[in-house]
């Protein structure tokens, strides 16, 4: 690792090669030793997000990494990220920081904060914002409400004080993103059930599920999709096909084609809605390894022993002239109607922004609870 400062007995060193990108990537696993709601991501995983030969998503962004120890040990990390899609696209100079992992002790995130924010301003970016892991296409968001249960599948957690820690150096709440619980106990009002009928009819809307023996195409066509429904969502960055294509091969692995829903008109492709099982309920379980033993593991905890009983309703997009038609509601109401069936027995949606009112009050007519809030940070600098 290469030196950047030192602060009294705090070291920060910036990482340079492969044994240094280990270290970062299981930092973590020491400071969240013992805790029973932390999911370990799979070290390959992330081995291979990391990688900027292989991941697109780095044709269009620069990131550094950096590791703060402290007596001898690692105790924090962060990284920076300069995203061009997000500033061409936005038309501002907004640099992002993430994989924010620190101890309690406010001198050392400090470091850490104070060192992303000189990096990003050293890029001549006018704003900080965070955490973005490494963008809101990936995880986001500070845990600051709802520390009792694990995370779902590519939702962030967190101790509970690292938003004080942010706020003590002087960042500032920039946007909640909110996380609904739904249960299949929970009795929805029977009249969605007539009014996505009736939508149905009405638009001639057919409402398909994805095609697995073309899988590569539907992916496109989703892309499509997903770049011109959150176009003007706050915080989107667009995708390119290469980057969705990436992300789309390791949904692959665990996809259940029958929760993921296209809607046509006319055999034209107008939206999707993406859900995917909570994998986490099974990753809790590996300690980020898939060998010797976290193969077993993971078999265990989902083809043999079935724990796996949840899903994330991940995203819905639906193109612009097809917005405001109820689509939304048809998709809800297809994936309470088969997740069940399936034997998912509870769903997350998430994240909804907290001034997104038309997806809070569809969270809380489906009988969703508000049981975890994300909050992103900002600051100039």
């Amino acid at each position: 690792m290469d030196k950047v400062t030192n602060k009294g007995d705090i070291e920060l060193l910036e990482v340079v090669g492969a044994s240094d990108l280990n270290r970062f990537i299981k930092l973590p696993f020491a400071l969240y030793e013992g805790d029973p709601n932390w999911v370990p991501p799979l070290i390959s995983e992330r081995k291979e997000f990391f990688n900027k030969s292989k991941n697109p998503f780095y044709r269009a962004a620069r990131t550094r990494l950096f590791v703060a120890r402290k007596n001898g040990r690692d105790v924090g990390r962060i990284a920076t990220c300069v995203n061009f899609n997000h500033n061409e696209f936005h038309e501002e100079k907004t640099g992002f920081f993430g994989f924010f992992d620190v101890i309690d002790d406010y001198e050392v995130a400090e470091v850490l904060l104070k060192t992303a924010m000189i990096t990003l301003k050293g890029e001549g970016l006018e704003q900080m914002l965070g955490p973005a892991n490494f963008s809101t296409n990936h995880e986001v968001g500070v845990l600051v409400e709802g520390f009792d249960r694990p995370p779902t599948l590519m939702m962030t957690y967190n101790k509970p004080y690292y938003g004080d820690l942010l706020e003590k150096f002087g960042l500032r709440k920039a946007k909640d993103l909110l996380a609904f619980r739904i249960d299949t106990e929970t009795k929805m009002d029977p009249r969605l059930f007539r009014i996505a009928d009736r939508l149905k009819e009405r638009e001639g809307i057919n409402i398909r599920t994805l095609d697995m023996n073309n899988y590569d195409r539907e992916v496109e066509m989703i892309n499509e999709i997903y770049n011109q429904a959150w176009s003007k969502n706050w915080g989107f960055v667009p995708m390119s096909v290469d980057e969705f294509r990436h992300m789309a091969k390791d949904m692959k692995q665990i996809v259940d084609p029958d929760l993921v829903y296209i809607a046509e008109v006319q055999g034209k492709p107008v939206g999707f809605a993406l859900s995917l099982p909570n994998i986490n309920q099974a990753l809790i379980h590996t300690n980020g390894r898939l060998f010797p033993t976290g193969l077993i593991k993971l078999l265990w905890h989902t083809k043999i022993k079935n724990k796996v009983d949840s899903i994330r309703i991940v995203t819905l997009g639906v193109i612009p002239e097809y917005q405001k038609r109820g689509l939304d509601a048809i998709f809800y109401v297809e994936t309470f109607n088969n997740g069940p069936k399936k034997g998912y027995k509870w769903g997350e949606m998430s994240w909804v922004l907290e001034d997104n009112f038309a997806m809070v009050r569809a969270a809380e007519t489906m009988g969703g609870v508000l049981y975890k809030r994300y909050r992103m940070y900002g600051m100039r600098v």
